[in-house]
């Protein structure tokens, strides 16, 4: 199954990612901020990832991981 993970201190949320899901199941959160003070993105549902990459490949901070 795979597995988005954010590094969470790279993240600024800039909210690219989330356009770039073809699931539509990134978002940016708001209940958390990382040290620099942004509230960075998660995944809403694991179970539906399809392992694209797309959220991957549109972070211009590389905080973004897909495990398979």
């Amino acid at each position: 199954m795979a597995k988005m993970t954010v590094i969470a201190e790279r993240c600024k949320g800039c909210g690219l990612c989330t356009t770039a899901c073809p699931k539509k199941i990134v978002t940016i959160q708001k209940e958390k901020r990382n040290k620099k003070g942004y509230f960075y993105a998660a995944c809403t549902d694991d179970s539906a990832c399809i392992s694209c990459a797309m959220c991957a490949t549109m972070c211009p901070d590389c905080a973004i991981v897909i495990e398979k």
